[in-house]
């Protein structure tokens, strides 16, 4: 199974100028250290910009034609076309050559009201078109993990078929972690990866539970990052505000 290191720029950065350095420093530093072992090890690592930085990124990628590198959208829009001001469909994010689209994020969901049932119609609209989705769960402060993220895979899963579902990448992000400098602990964040295996299998069966990747998210960076791997069993990680630092983005994919 893959191992997948996602970076997640968010709202960020706020310039082209500063998009192509970023972008230019990640680049370099993977042609760095790949290796034989790299290849080995079978690691992808996929970066999320904004909509607006995805062409400046897709034109590198798919120019240089550089292995081991690819990209994915924040979002889509759960509608291939039609009148919907400011959306963007998967169909277009396919177009441009997008792999993966991060589907959930626990931001998406507090700040744009974004439910259960959206998630689910992203999810399925972006099956259509074959584009990858990051499927984002995960529980607030004071909530119980398995009861929230239970329902977050019953409800967000609704309708998806097991063909469907061999193309899904599931990333536990407990909410209270992001941005907090407070991460989940190994031990914690393998409870997480079990439960949530074991909903899968319940859903599905045990065998795809077993196929489908899921990642660790939530104050990451290059001191922890591979205690998810190693300790917490994770098949990779979604790193949020950490990825706008190149240099320490580099050191996170070495330590994996």
């Amino acid at each position: 199974m893959k191992t997948f290191i996602i970076g997640n720029w968010k709202c960020n950065p706020t310039t082209q100028a500063q998009a192509e350095q970023l972008f230019d420093t990640v680049e370099k530093g993977i042609k760095r250290i790949k290796s034989a072992s790299w290849r080995n090890k079978n690691i992808e690592v996929v970066i999320c910009p904004p909509f607006v930085w995805l062409p400046l990124i897709s034109a590198s990628v798919c120019a240089k034609g550089f292995g081991g590198l690819v990209f994915g959208s924040q979002d889509c829009f759960w509608e291939q076309s039609g009148t919907y001001t400011g959306e963007i469909s998967p169909t277009m994010l396919k177009n441009l050559g997008c792999s993966y689209v991060i589907i959930g994020h626990s931001e998406r969901r507090k700040y744009f009201n974004e439910t259960n049932e959206t998630v689910n119609k992203k999810l399925l609209s972006a099956f259509k078109v074959r584009l990858k989705p990051i499927f984002c769960v995960g529980e607030q402060e004071g909530e119980e993990m398995s009861l929230v993220v239970k329902n977050q895979l019953i409800e967000g899963l609704s309708g998806i078929k097991r063909t469907q579902m061999r193309n899904l990448i599931i990333a536990y992000e407990p909410v209270w972690a992001i941005g907090t400098e407070n991460p989940c602990q190994p031990n914690e964040a393998m409870k997480a990866i079990l439960f949530i295996k074991k909903t899968l299998s319940e859903l599905y069966n045990r065998e795809l539970a077993e196929e489908i990747p899921i990642l660790y998210g939530g104050s990451l960076n290059s001191k922890n990052a591979k205690d998810y791997i190693k300790e917490a069993k994770m098949n990779g990680l979604l790193v949020g505000g950490t990825s706008l630092d190149g240099g320490e983005f580099i050191k996170i994919i070495k330590s994996v």
